[in-house]
């Protein structure tokens, strides 16, 4: 499946999902018949990959959905969405969520007014997340906003290209989350 990990590339002809959409190796075209364990632990890995999440916070994440009121699922996908590194892809500033998480990590992004350098940061209804002054001349920002002119940003997220900044507006729902993701699979798989 594609995960668009690969920023623009992945919306062209060169995307390896496109040229070549079995397993590599001598034996990858032959059809085995997915177990749904083996269904639930994909669809696990898969949304793990997607976000850039490893498996012990992935855990964490579940456990906090799972404490919280609502559907757990659709709680999972909020907690994910809002992290910082996610949301400065959301705006657009990056065109993947590793190039996001690595704006992030270098600190180019500033919340309220005040520098954040941790990418799981969770962002809340209202945050107002800007790129610094001193960064606003990056090149891939730039190529990024572009970008986001043909992609669009979600109806949760409002943002000010020219001034750099992005206001989150409310928390995003599950039909915001355009992205296929089975998310009953992965609370079926944790409530084993």
């Amino acid at each position: 499946m594609k995960l668009f990990l690969k920023g623009e590339r992945c919306f062209t002809d060169k995307c390896a999902v496109e040229r070549r959409n079995y397993p590599p190796g001598q034996h990858g075209q032959g059809r085995q018949k997915m177990t749904e364990y083996g269904k639930q632990l994909r669809e696990k890995q898969k949304v793990r990959r997607l976000y850039g999440v490893l498996e012990h916070q992935f855990r964490r994440y579940f456990e906090e959905a799972d404490r919280r009121k609502g559907v757990t699922g659709e709680n999972l996908l909020q907690i994910l969405e809002c992290r910082l590194d996610n949301v400065v892809y959301r705006m657009g500033f990056a065109v993947s969520r590793a190039q996001a998480r690595q704006l992030v990590r270098h600190g180019h992004i500033l919340v309220n007014g005040r520098k954040v350098d941790i990418p799981s940061y969770q962002v809340k209804a209202g945050d107002t997340v800007t790129v610094r002054e001193k960064s606003r001349n990056i090149a891939f920002i730039h190529e990024a906003l572009q970008a986001l002119e043909s992609r669009g940003a979600p109806r949760w997220i409002e943002v000010d290209p020219k001034a750099f900044q992005g206001v989150v507006k409310e928390l995003p729902q599950r039909d915001d989350v355009t992205i296929p993701i089975e998310e009953h699979l992965i609370v079926e798989l944790y409530s084993k």
